[in-house]
């Protein structure tokens, strides 16, 4: 067969069977499309019920959130009402009451300007009669000054002249009184005050020295102690500041010095190098030194145990050590610690029976002299002194003004300042408290014969009770019982303002007058 016309055949079949398959395919889509049509279709309806069935569901639930909305407004604008209504009955209470008010005021008001009215009506009658009243009393005073002949000023002055000396005359008798009166009842207190507390504080009186004697044991110590040409003696000297004596006394060497902490110092300082044995410069040095150091430290220890003894338990370290000081420091031979001690328990048994606070007088007490442990290079009166250093340390003010003014360098703020100078003045008068030489003794009493003597009409004087009173003798033709008193008074302030003594000196003038006759 011809290939031509195979090929024909061949696309003529292939085009046949192309055709047969599109147009199978052709009515296979359209039946689909027929059928995804019919599909959608009802798909389409049931959302359109679905829609419609949800749409009716949601007007039914606006229409009741509607309702409920609206229900709940009527009931909010219903109480509102309520609300306004009660205001609107209120505001019309208060404006019934605010008319009733108000025609009360006016009622009063009306009142009020007839009353004053009235008023001034009775000030011009008043007035009137005032006038005439002066008048009439004008007319009198005239009457009176035809009838006396004196002008009215004239008997004016005359009035309070009188006046003047009779109420003169009054209140110095009534001030002599009340001055007898309170003199006696404020000695009979302040003994009273005084005694008690003395009795109630018994304190041993020692007294220092400015030597102190050490046994050595043998006459050979003795040489030890000097050592080769004196070196171990100087070496010692130098540094205790001491003096030593080494003399004929046996077994004994002295130890001398104004300064009692450097005395006792080398006191230890010996004892401690006698006992040892070595006894060579370098070796004093080293002791000295030890010895300071320990007694440096017993010196808090003393403050401290002090602070306990008198029932005070709070200081400033500073203050603690500088009362520590006071067991190496003297007072006219009386020890200063001790001394303190006693101005501290009398200070604070005054304060107690007057009812004044015992703790802050009894530091007061015992501070009252610490200015003299302040290092001699600094300058100032030691009550001066001690007052900056409890400021510095911040004591209390009262404590501060008492230790400043038991002198009387500042003055006394409070009665507790008055209670320290006065506990001091009986702690140093006390016989045996103080020491005194001879001469300085002799000294005192001839200068307080001599001022009592030079005065007038004084004849003869004697100082007696250790020098504590003085006797005065005077002439009566030349001074009378008041002069005798203004005598005592002056001859005390010429005592007061030229001599220095512990405590105080009472004087008493004598005057006399004696008529003698003889029966025969």
């Amino acid at each position: 067969m011809d290939p031509y016309i195979l090929i024909l055949l061949g696309a003529a079949i292939g085009g046949g069977s192309f055709f047969l398959g599109w147009l199978l395919n052709a009515r296979s889509g359209h039946n689909k499309v027929l059928g995804a049509e019919g599909h959608a279709k009802k798909i389409i309806e049931e959302a359109e019920k679905e829609a419609a069935t949800a749409k009716r569901e949601k007007m039914l639930e606006v229409k009741d959130e509607w309702y409920k909305k609206k229900k709940e407004f009527e009931s909010e604008a219903q109480g509102k009402r309520n609300k306004f209504q009660a205001y609107e009955k209120q505001i019309a209470n208060r404006e019934e009451n605010v008319e009733r008010k108000l025609d009360l005021l006016t009622k009063k008001e009306t009142a009020l300007q007839s009353a004053g009215k009235d008023l001034a009506d009775r000030q011009k009658r008043v007035s009137e009669r005032e006038k005439e009243l002066e008048r009439l009393v004008e007319e009198e005073n005239l009457r009176l000054e035809k009838i006396s002949g004196i002008t009215r000023e004239e008997a004016k002055k005359y009035l309070h002249q009188n006046l003047i000396e009779s109420v003169k005359s009054e209140s110095v008798q009534m001030l002599k009184d009340m001055r007898d009166t309170a003199r006696v009842e404020a000695k009979k207190e302040a003994q009273k005050t005084i005694v008690q507390a003395i009795q109630r504080s018994a304190a041993d009186f020692t007294l220092e020295t400015t030597v102190s004697v050490l046994n050595v044991g043998s006459d050979e110590m003795k040489g030890r102690i000097i050592g080769r040409e004196g070196r171990n003696i100087r070496a010692f000297e130098a540094a205790t500041g001491i003096d030593v004596i080494v003399d004929d006394t046996p077994e004994a060497v002295i130890l001398s010095g104004f300064d009692p902490f450097r005395r006792e110092v080398a006191r230890l300082a010996l004892e401690r190098l006698i006992a040892d044995g070595r006894i060579h410069p370098a070796r004093i040095e080293e002791v000295v030194e030890k010895v300071r150091k320990e007694l440096e430290e017993e010196i808090v220890h003393t403050g401290e145990n002090t602070l306990l003894e008198i029932g005070l338990h709070t200081a400033h370290p500073e203050i603690v050590k500088h009362i520590g000081k006071m067991k190496y420091r003297s007072s006219y031979g009386q020890n200063l610690l001790q001394h303190s001690i006693e101005v501290a328990y009398l200070t604070g048994i005054m304060a107690s029976e007057l009812r004044l606070d015992p703790m802050l007088a009894k530091r007061a007490g015992l501070l009252h002299d610490i200015g003299k442990t302040i290092d001699k290079s600094v300058e100032g009166p030691h009550a001066l002194l001690g007052y900056e250093l409890c400021k510095k340390y911040e004591e209390h003010a009262i404590v501060c003004n008492a230790v400043g003014s038991h002198h009387e360098d500042i003055p006394m703020e409070h009665p507790i300042s008055a209670l320290v100078q006065a506990a001091d003045a009986i702690s140093g008068a006390r016989p045996g408290a103080r020491r005194e030489s001879v001469e300085e003794y002799i000294k005192r009493l001839e200068k307080l014969e001599g001022i009592a003597k030079s005065f007038n009409g004084v004849m003869n004087t004697y100082a007696i009770q250790a020098g504590r009173e003085v006797r005065v003798i005077v002439s009566h033709d030349k001074l009378d019982d008041a002069a005798a008193d203004q005598l005592a008074h002056d001859i005390a302030n010429r005592i007061e303002q030229e001599m220095e003594y512990p405590g105080q000196i009472k004087v008493v003038v004598v005057r006399e007058f004696r008529s003698i006759a003889v029966a025969k």
